[in-house]
């Protein structure tokens, strides 16, 4: 697998359309923070870290009626996507976000126009 971040949100997707009430991914820094902020912005009930046979994971408990309508990768690993701070967009008119990648760590498309700095659009979620 070439792209974890992308495993992620196809997992958390599918677990949502099976009407799963929590879905398991292999642990990593990054997919960590992506969580948090998706549970900051009420996408997601909750994020902890677990263990299964001996191999970290990430345990994330999903909302019902889903909140999620779509989640999409913007930057992949062979098309990277770049935005300065002057030219973040809304996702959706406002009603989603976008994760973008800053020199000051993960951050919505909200608070990266806020504190004037772009990055690598990791991804929309509306």
């Amino acid at each position: 697998m070439n792209d974890s971040i992308s495993d992620m949100l196809t997992r958390i997707r599918n677990a949502q359309k099976a009407e799963h009430k929590s879905v398991a991914i292999p642990l990593s820094k990054i997919k960590l923070e992506i969580a948090k902020i998706l549970k900051k912005e009420n996408y997601i009930d909750d994020v902890k870290k677990s263990e299964k046979k001996g191999e970290k994971m990430l345990e994330i408990n999903l909302k019902f009626p889903a909140t999620i309508n779509e989640i999409k990768r913007i930057s992949k690993p062979g098309q990277r996507c770049y935005v300065k701070a002057d030219k973040i967009k809304q996702v959706k008119s406002g009603y989603g976000i976008s994760i973008i990648s800053t020199p000051k760590g993960l951050m919505t498309n909200k608070d990266a126009k806020k504190s004037g700095l772009g990055g690598e659009v990791i991804l929309e979620i509306w």
